[in-house]
């Protein structure tokens, strides 16, 4: 019997991990589908930009004819003027000519007079009509050239360009550089270099080499093999050649981004992918150990009490004038978690704590209150100093800052049953820094980027994130870097004393 239950559970272990590998092959298949549906409206971009092609020679073809109709109706026009103006000096010419042998007959004709009288009448009339002359008045320079240098056109940086004219290469894969890519707040910063093809694509220039965009893609990954890998998200339309991709949670050891370049015709091939450490502390909510009226839902904890079967039971949540508030209250000794685990904490320690321990190394996470909270606590703990019935900062083995907003708002920090109140707005958003090698546990405002508190101690066992919360509920963000601006707060440390 027990030797089949073994080989059954064998057959199912290998069924899940077959079931496994086929959901990644179908994710793959997926992406493959989708990639291909983008090549092939790639290619529908390529027909489109061809049509464009053609209507733009249209309308190169169509401004030459127009051009050409123009310098050739300038030069008829130049042409007509010229020849009107030669025509007229020639006229004029002739008719000079005419009358200038007029008078040179009739000059010859008064030499041979002999009267002294009527030479020299003759000779004042002649001096007269020569001073008339219009052989005397006429230029004898040609009112307009033979050529028309005016017109001439010079097309040679045109046609060069033309016949540069050819069909777009297909863009090469960039090159990223490492140099230049790193990770920091929980974003990768990716840069690249665009590939240099021009020394061997013959016949080309910088202007066919011209990138329009850069397509980008990544995925998560642990470094053990295809099944650890993620399917690959993609960003398009990039224009620079840096691109920083945010809103990550780093749940994975490694995250590998690859590029690729485009242009007005075509996209090319994706480079060989490079893959970055973006190491966080990840860790999720330990269903175990939460209080019965704790609901946890990935990563949210809301408050849903169960007790008596009624939902929203709670002594302090009825009016002053419930007499019998203090009698129901919960006994620490006589409550039971209905359903639940023995870990499970009880009574009014509504607590949950992380899955996850802390044992040496920085790590970060936040906290957000959702809208209609109550009381909470954020913190850390040694998982064997609390007990069922234990609240957080009560013992020896827990620290916490804690905030309530019920009857009256309150702040402070709290550790082996000795609060400090903290004169500060209650946060929208709380910030956990935890230094388990030398003993630093902050918590920060993140939306005035204020140091909230900081506990100075000397952690002897691992670490647990431990929460708490009465009323609505809180969301928890893991797998977070140690951001850049705990470098601030460190060297300027408040810690209390009183309380560490």
């Amino acid at each position: 019997m027990d030797a089949q239950k073994e080989a059954l559970r064998r057959i199912i272990t290998t069924l899940a991990n077959k079931n496994e590998e086929l959901q990644i092959f179908l994710d793959t298949v997926n992406h493959t589908l989708s990639d291909l549906q983008v090549r092939m409206s790639n290619q529908e971009e390529s027909w489109r930009v061809m049509s464009e092609l053609e209507a733009e020679l249209e309308r190169l073809s169509s401004a030459l004819e127009e051009k050409g109709a123009e310098l050739r109706g300038a030069i008829r026009e130049e042409q007509c003027r010229k020849e009107a103006e030669l025509q007229k000096q020639l006229s004029e010419g002739k008719s000079a000519l005419e009358s200038s042998e007029e008078l040179l007959e009739f000059a010859n004709e008064a030499l041979q007079i002999d009267k002294e009288d009527e030479f020299v009448k003759a000779a004042r009339k002649i001096k007269e009509r020569v001073t008339m002359a219009p052989a005397f008045r006429l230029s004898t320079r040609p009112a307009a050239a033979a050529g028309m240098t005016r017109f001439l056109v010079d097309f040679s940086r045109e046609g060069a360009g033309l016949r540069r004219l050819h069909f777009l290469p297909v863009p090469k894969a960039p090159e990223i550089d490492l140099t230049s890519c790193f990770v920091r707040d929980n974003a990768v910063t990716v840069a690249w270099r665009p590939a240099n093809g021009s020394e061997d694509e013959a016949g080309t220039d910088n202007d066919d080499q011209r990138i329009d965009r850069y397509d980008l893609e990544f995925r998560k990954t642990n470094g053990e093999g295809a099944r650890s890998e993620s399917c690959w998200e993609k960003i398009t339309g990039i224009q620079e050649t840096e691109y920083t991709i945010t809103g990550l949670k780093f749940d994975s050891l490694f995250v590998s981004v690859r590029v690729r370049a485009a242009n007005k015709a075509a996209a090319g091939d994706y480079c060989e992918p490079v893959t970055m450490e973006t190491r966080a502390f990840h860790f999720g909510l330990d269903s175990n150990s939460c209080h019965p009226d704790l609901k946890v839902c990935g990563d949210t904890v809301s408050w849903e009490p169960q007790a008596a079967g009624v939902k929203g039971h709670d002594p302090r949540l009825k009016g002053k004038d419930n007499k019998s508030s203090r009698s129901a209250t919960p006994s620490p000794n006589k409550t039971v978690a209905k359903g639940g685990a023995r870990d499970r904490f009880a009574g009014e320690s509504y607590t949950v704590l992380g899955d996850q321990e802390l044992s040496g190394g920085c790590h970060y996470w936040e906290l957000r209150p959702l809208s209609d909270w109550k009381s909470l606590s954020v913190g850390v703990a040694y998982r064997s100093s609390l007990g069922r019935f234990d609240q957080l900062g009560k013992s020896a083995g827990a620290w916490c800052l804690s905030a309530g907003q019920w009857l009256h708002s309150s702040l402070s920090a709290k550790h082996n049953n000795r609060a400090k109140a903290l004169d500060w707005p209650l946060p929208q958003r709380i910030g956990v820094y935890c230094d388990y090698d030398n003993g630093d546990l902050s918590f920060i405002d993140i939306d005035r980027l204020c140091l909230l508190h900081s506990f100075k101690t000397k952690f002897s066992q691992p670490l647990v994130p431990a929460f708490t919360v009465w009323g609505g509920g809180i969301t928890i963000a893991t797998g977070l870097q140690v951001p850049s601006f705990m470098g601030n707060f460190l060297s300027t440390n408040r810690s209390l004393s009183s309380l560490s």
